[in-house]
């Protein structure tokens, strides 16, 4: 299941009667699993500075989530092969999403719950935009890299028209080092190998008898030889290009062949040590970030239960995990255990500082429920 509920609501004599009154009230029919989401003691601050938070929170909720499953994603990418292995390799503090989500605690080092709600936020704000930035970074030269290695493979194994014919060659399919005579590499379809046999000769003049030979053939092509003076060159590009011949550019030269093999042998070489870090960066900061945002949850419940159910602090968060077929039915269970809560959240919306207030709380009207909800979806192939 990938799919989690996070509610509020308010405590009743106490958060534990709260906790029993929801269980026994989806124990019926197994609705849901249902797990404590405890939250600390956050200094609450005032209601204007809850209001506006309320909104803020809202938006840094969307950020981290979506910072979280690009590094996920990313990390997709990178596997390549392995891509099948992504889960396993997405953990949360050493534990997968779904234990570190129903088992949660609020990391006293990394949020002190002395500061401030907002500091809080803003700690959480600045990591994770750090986390972003040096992934963009690291994508960046990582791709490039992989674009670079991916470029000159297939030009090591595409068509001849567009490949590196430099692995094809030998030193005897070439006149060297001589004053007027050259060697061409020409391109021929297939279906023109007789006509190329039958007259590469009558091209130009000045061109070598039988100085031609199939060298390397594809599906489409064959690579052929022809050796002419260098005077005509020119003029012989051209009526081959006449007859869809086409004449490769290429020079014979091995020092520059070998450093083009030992291009390829660096790239991969260089792919292969970047890939080991760059699998723990990412893993590393998977976590950082799913973290963070399980953190932000709790903060949105926080700052939502005491906007909705007033002060003192007095509420139970819940996670559940709803059973799939049964999720209208708990929809439906949870609106009749908190419907009252309806009454008190509207009874004064006439007012224009109550209607600024419920403006506060972050739900637009389709999604309004009584009680305070969130949903989590920890798959991080899934956008929605």
């Amino acid at each position: 299941m990938s799919e989690y509920w996070v509610i509020s609501a308010p405590g009743d004599k106490t958060c534990q009667q709260t906790w029993d009154t929801l269980n026994n009230a989806t124990k019926s029919g197994n609705l849901s699993a249902n797990y404590k989401f405890p939250i600390p003691d956050l200094k609450v601050g005032t209601l204007d500075q809850l209001v506006g938070l309320s909104d803020d929170l809202g938006k840094l909720d969307t950020f981290v989530e979506s910072v979280t499953r690009k590094v996920a994603q990313y990390l997709g990418e990178v596997l390549e092969d392995q891509r099948d292995k992504l889960h396993e390799n997405l953990m949360a503090n050493n534990s997968d999403m779904p234990s570190y989500l129903t088992r949660f605690q609020w990391d006293m080092a990394k949020y002190p719950i002395k500061q401030s709600l907002r500091n809080i936020a803003d700690i959480i704000s600045k990591q994770v935009g750090q986390i972003d930035s040096d992934l963009k970074q690291k994508s960046a030269a990582y791709n490039a890299l992989k674009g670079n290695l991916q470029n000159l493979e297939k030009k090591q194994t595409g068509s001849l028209l567009t490949r590196n014919l430099a692995d094809l060659v030998k030193r005897e399919h070439f006149i060297l080092d001589s004053e007027y005579l050259t060697t061409l590499l020409v391109i021929v379809p297939k279906s023109m190998f007789n006509d190329w046999t039958a007259n590469y000769e009558k091209i130009t003049d000045m061109i070598v008898p039988r100085s031609s030979q199939l060298i390397h053939q594809d599906n489409d092509y064959g690579l052929f030889n022809v050796t002419l003076f260098k005077k005509v060159v020119e003029e012989f590009k051209h009526h081959a290009r006449e007859r869809k011949f086409v004449v490769r550019e290429f020079s014979y030269n091995e020092a520059d062949m070998a450093a083009g093999k030992n291009e390829i042998t660096k790239l991969v070489t260089d792919k292969k040590k970047q890939f080991g870090p760059l699998v723990r960066w990412l893993k590393v900061n998977f976590s950082e970030c799913f973290c963070a945002w399980i953190h932000v949850k709790a903060l949105r419940v926080f700052v939502e239960s005491v906007l909705r159910y007033g002060l003192p602090v007095n509420f139970q968060a819940v996670v559940m995990v709803p059973s799939r077929k049964n999720t209208k039915k708990l929809r439906e269970v949870l609106q009749t255990l908190y419907a009252h809560l309806d009454h008190s959240a509207h009874q004064h919306t006439s007012s224009a500082q109550d209607n600024a207030e419920l403006a506060g709380l972050g739900f637009g009207s389709s999604e309004y429920f009584p009680y305070v909800f969130y949903k989590i979806n920890v798959d991080m192939l899934d956008k929605n």
